[in-house]
């Protein structure tokens, strides 16, 4: 279960100021929604973070024989138009993309949003959590996002172009036009 935390002075805390608090807590995973409040986030069982490590393994691969772009794991905070910061368990930021980001603001919560987002459900996780965090995803900008169910051995699949699809572990994901060439197939993983 996730935790929101209400701070009195969040409203007024900006995005130097939240960045500051981050590293205050490097022990606490936390995001920041689009409301100003803190979530924080327990640590995922080691087998789901097994699974993220092969998940941003293979987008990583892709990224290196096509470098289009880059990725970031779970530790990669991103501030969206919504003024959240969130944090997905797979993301890929196109080059285009990453050319309108000043250097300075690599070194922080980016503002910017990534391409494509793979959030992965773990023990903690309830579906209509998650199924929300991606459909703010893509209001922010996101133009690809798996939401990966291990329990029902299934994905869904959110564009902004079409309501979400879903596909059986046994099922090839593409990378579409957004990835292009990307085909994993989550039953080699899961």
């Amino acid at each position: 279960m996730r935790l929101a935390i209400n701070i009195p002075q969040i409203d007024t805390f900006s995005d130097e100021e939240f960045y500051r608090f981050c590293r205050a807590n490097p022990d606490l995973r936390v995001e920041r929604n689009e409301n100003g409040q803190i979530v924080v986030m327990p640590p995922t069982g080691i087998e789901t973070s097994f699974r993220n490590s092969d998940l941003n393994y293979r987008i990583y691969s892709w990224n290196l024989r096509n470098r289009l772009g880059r990725v970031s794991d779970s530790n990669g905070g991103y501030t969206l138009p919504d003024s959240s910061m969130r944090a997905p368990d797979v993301a890929w930021i196109s080059n285009e993309r990453l050319a309108t980001i000043p250097l300075s603001d690599l070194k922080k919560f980016a503002h910017v949003c990534p391409d494509f987002v793979i959030e992965l459900m773990s023990e903690s996780d309830e579906m209509e959590d998650l199924e929300q965090k991606m459909k703010k995803w893509l209001v922010n900008g996101v133009r690809l996002g798996w939401l990966v169910d291990p329990k029902k051995r299934q994905t869904y699949i959110f564009s902004p172009v079409r309501e979400p699809e879903v596909k059986l572990f046994s099922d090839d994901l593409l990378g579409e036009e957004v990835l292009p060439g990307l085909v994993i197939k989550l039953s080699d993983i899961f």
